[in-house]
C-alpha cells in the first residue's frame, strides 16, 4: 500500500516537470493523427517539342487531302517564312512576341496588308491544327496580332477598251491554245483556273444562249460556293470555245494546263501574264479581265445582284442567298449588251 502511494507521488511530480515545459503527455501521438500528409505535385507529362514544320506537316497530311497544289504550296511558304523569322523554335516555345516579330518580317518584306493578313491566318490555322491533335497546353500566341490595314493597297487596274480591242485582235491572228485562254477570260471575266480547267461538257455552244458551266471537278476546285455558275458566251470568248472543240480532241479543252489529276493554273498564268504585258503593258494582268468585266456591267447599268452572279462574287444581303437565281436568259441579255458597246 506504501509502495502504490509512492508511485502515485512519484508520477504526479513527473507530471508537474512536463506540464511545466508545455508539453502534453501523448502529445507526440496526437500530432501524427491530425497533421495532413504533405501533398504530392502531380508529374506534368512532357509537352512534344514539335517544330512548327513539324505542325505543318500533320496540317498538310490530315486536311490536305484533294486540296490541291496551292494549298500545300501556301502552307511551306508559311513555314518557310516562320523559320526565317524566328528559327526553329519548338511550338510550345513560341510567345507572343514572336508573333510580332513574324508579323514585322513579313511587313519589312514588302508584303501589302492583305497578303500579310493571309500569310498569319495560314500560319494560325497551322498551329491552331497542331495544338488540338497533339494536345499541347499552350495558346496560339499568333491569335489576334495587330495588322496595320491604313496603308491603301495596289489595286488592280481594268484593261480599257482600246486595249482590249487590241487583245482580241492579236488572239485571232496568233489563234493558238494560250491565246484561246486568253480571248476566253477576256470576254467572261472568269477566273483564269475556271477557264483553264474546263471540261468539254462544261461547254454548251449549240443553244441559243451559248454558256459555260463553271463547276468543281476532282482536278480544279472553285474558290467560293459562288463561283459555281452559268456564265453567258459573247464575243472572243464564244470564238475561242468554237476553236477549242473543233482543235482539241481529248476531254480537256486546255490539256497543256490541266489533266484528270491537276489544273496547274500558276503555269497558265506566269506564260500568259508574260505575254499580256508585252501586248497592253507592265500594269496588266490576267486578272485584270475580270476587274474590267465589272466596269463594264456598271457601264450598261446592270444590277449588281445580276453582276454578281455572272462573276461568281459572294453575294451581299440575306436575301441573296434564297432562290435559285437568275435565269440564264437574264445573264445572257445584259452580256449581249456590253458586248454591243465594244
Amino acid at each position: 500500500m506504501l509502495a502504490m502511494q509512492a508511485v502515485a507521488k512519484l508520477e504526479a511530480y513527473w507530471f508537474s516537470l512536463r506540464a511545466a515545459d508545455g508539453a502534453i503527455p501523448g502529445q507526440h501521438l496526437l500530432a501524427a493523427v491530425n497533421e495532413a500528409p504533405a501533398p504530392v505535385e502531380p508529374k506534368q507529362p512532357d509537352q512534344p517539342r514539335l517544330s512548327f514544320r513539324d505542325a505543318a506537316a500533320i496540317y498538310l497530311r490530315l486536311k490536305g487531302n484533294g486540296r490541291g497544289k496551292t494549298f500545300a504550296a501556301g502552307a511551306m511558304r508559311a513555314v518557310d517564312y516562320v523559320e526565317a523569322a524566328i528559327g526553329k523554335k519548338a511550338l510550345v516555345d513560341l510567345h507572343r512576341k514572336d508573333a510580332g516579330k513574324f508579323r514585322d518580317f513579313l511587313v519589312a518584306k514588302g508584303l501589302a496588308a492583305s497578303s500579310v493578313v493571309r500569310v498569319l491566318t495560314t500560319v494560325k490555322a497551322i498551329l491552331n491544327f497542331a495544338i488540338q491533335e497533339e494536345g499541347l497546353e499552350m495558346s496560339n500566341p499568333f491569335s489576334g496580332v495587330f495588322v496595320d490595314r491604313s496603308q491603301p493597297s495596289k489595286q488592280r487596274v481594268p484593261v480599257p477598251a482600246a486595249k482590249l480591242a487590241q487583245v482580241r485582235r492579236q488572239c485571232r491572228y496568233q489563234d493558238d491554245d494560250l491565246r484561246w485562254i486568253v480571248a476566253a477570260v477576256a470576254d467572261t471575266g472568269c477566273r483564269l483556273s475556271e477557264i483553264v480547267g474546263l471540261h468539254r461538257e462544261d461547254v454548251v455552244v449549240d443553244a441559243e444562249h451559248p454558256y459555260l458551266i463553271i463547276r468543281p471537278h476532282p482536278w480544279r476546285r472553285l474558290k467560293t460556293t459562288a463561283s459555281e455558275r452559268k456564265v453567258p458566251l459573247i464575243g472572243s470568248a464564244l470564238w475561242s470555245m468554237h476553236r477549242c472543240l473543233e482543235r482539241q480532241q481529248g476531254p480537256f479543252l486546255f490539256p497543256r494546263y490541266t489533266n484528270a489529276n491537276q489544273t496547274n493554273g500558276n503555269s497558265a498564268s506566269a506564260s500568259l501574264s508574260k505575254w499580256l504585258k508585252g501586248v497592253v503593258g507592265e500594269e496588266f494582268t490576267v486578272h485584270s479581265f475580270r476587274h474590267s468585266l465589272r466596269d463594264r456591267l456598271r457601264a450598261v447599268e446592270c444590277p449588281v445582284d445580276i453582276a454578281d452572279q455572272i462573276g461568281g462574287w459572294a453575294r451581299s444581303g440575306i436575301g441573296e442567298g434564297y432562290g435559285q437565281g437568275y435565269d440564264l436568259a437574264v445573264l445572257a441579255k445584259w452580256m449581249q449588251a456590253i458586248d454591243q458597246q465594244r
